[in-house]
């Protein structure tokens, strides 16, 4: 399959669409009104403080602080775009916070219930749907995974840990096992949440940190049973650090990526790391991965069914399914939300879409277990929920972001792309710290008679 680099038309330079202004007129005057009566309503039940200027207004039941310097530009983008107006009116200074992560966090808590029940049977109407060139098919999957992923090296580097590890962290080995519950399919490990440390320079990272990263690739390459000899597949390659450690152990891996970003330094750190000769990176989708009839003894994927899409996870599975080898395990980890919530987005256009993830939609642990039962042979075996540890994850990332902010302005970005991957993050942390989403490593093996 022949990839090359390749971005929306609409995509700038920083690799966000530009920012529509506003337009008065009536329509927008009476959303806007609308918009601001549901946010007072809404924030008035919440642990927050929310201060309109210049009338100083105060609504909330105190908590962190959200500052709207500007009530009418951000009820007006609330009202005409929803939670995507929401983030762009904090890409425009509309609003402002000292603490980010912990303001979301309140809301974020009580996603479900912030509308009435009355007004959340009118969301199909009011909410936009995924625009169709961002559809998780073969001719887009590409350009949406470049969107993120290809902006630069560089840029990744300066927040990543050393091991360049795009995903949550596991901080320790501690579980305690729970009954089944909201998010599972069954009695499940739960990681013990980690204790948030800072170090003296927030430009680096502690060495714990790497430490963390590799806890976690270790855990789903034993998982996956990945032993000398093992044959291994793994969809989505990120820089290659997963693929280096499955080498380390003896096993020859076949590692898939859509990113030309990606696969040109994963290609370098494992030649450097001397497993060239056990590793093979190549750009594919992974629905091609079918016609090569490769079989693998093992299958690992790190958080990439997320970008699949849900019209295509039964794809997904079925794919992995075909290679998988007789006596063969999966071990993915996958970010996920509840399934009520899950039923009720589907199709929905979000501001991490718009601005982030084009065509990312997470699933529920649920559907995953609905989808390999009804279309596949592998089963779920055993889950490792560890939301907390991708909170504590996201919250050293965005101190880090932060803290390099000459570095990330000196490689081209802006002054709006520092807002927007701050928002990013700590929007991201907000959902894992309140339990609105989770993360979970998943264990499959292959159903026997």
């Amino acid at each position: 399959m022949t990839v090359e680099k390749n971005r929306p038309a609409e995509t700038g330079s920083q690799g966000m669409p530009p920012l529509e202004p506003l337009r008065g007129g009536p329509r927008t005057a009476v959303s806007a009104a609308v918009a601001r009566r549901l946010f007072r309503a809404a924030v008035g039940r919440l642990a927050v403080t929310v201060i309109e200027e210049p009338t100083g207004r105060r609504i909330g039941q105190g908590g962190p602080v959200m500052r709207l310097h500007r009530p009418d530009e951000f009820y007006a983008r609330l009202g005409r775009d929803g939670l995507i107006g929401f983030g762009e009116s904090y890409m425009t200074g509309a609003w402002d916070t000292d603490d980010l992560a912990g303001f979301l966090t309140v809301p974020a808590a009580r996603m479900a219930t912030l509308v009435p029940p009355s007004l959340q049977r009118l969301r199909a109407l009011v909410t936009p749907r995924l625009p169709h060139h961002q559809r998780s098919t073969e001719a887009n999957s590409q350009a949406n995974i470049s969107h993120h992923y290809d902006l630069s090296n560089d840029l990744f580097a300066l927040f990543l840990d050393e091991t360049l590890s795009y995903s949550a962290a596991l901080f320790d080995t501690s579980t305690t096992r729970v009954a089944k519950g909201p998010g599972s399919v069954g009695d499940h490990l739960v990681a013990t949440p980690p204790e948030p440390v800072d170090h003296d320079d927030p430009r680096r990272h502690g060495p714990d940190f790497a430490e963390a990263q590799g806890r976690k690739i270790e855990r789903l390459l034993d998982e996956a049973g990945v032993t000398e000899g093992s044959r291994v597949l793994e969809i989505g390659t990120g820089w290659g650090e997963l693929a280096i450690r499955a080498a380390r152990r003896g096993a020859s891996v076949h590692t898939i990526t859509l990113s030309v970003e990606q696969l040109e330094l994963a290609e370098e750190r494992i030649a450097a790391a001397g497993f060239s000769d056990r590793v093979h990176v190549e750009l594919m989708d992974y629905r091609a991965l079918a016609a090569t009839g490769a079989t693998y003894d093992a299958v690992v994927s790190v958080e990439m069914v997320e970008a699949v899409g849900h019209e295509f996870w039964g794809t997904y599975f079925s794919t992995i399914d075909q290679v998988l080898a007789p006596g063969g395990r999966v071990s993915i980890q996958a970010i996920t939300m509840p399934h009520d919530r899950m039923l009720v987005t589907r199709d929905s256009h979000t501001w991490i879409n718009k601005y982030i993830f084009p065509g990312g939609f997470l699933p529920s642990v649920e559907v995953i277990d609905e989808i390999t039962r009804a279309e596949t042979t592998i089963r779920l075996v055993d889950q490792l929920e560890m939301g907390d540890h991708y909170a504590e994850t996201l919250r050293r990332w965005d101190r880090r972001f932060l803290a390099q902010r000459d570095a990330v302005l000196g490689l081209g970005f802006d002054d709006m792309f520092m807002r927007v991957w701050h928002l990013y993050l700590a929007y991201s942390q907000a959902g894992f710290a309140s339990g609105y989403i989770n993360v979970s490593q998943l264990t499959f093996t292959r159903e026997t008679p």
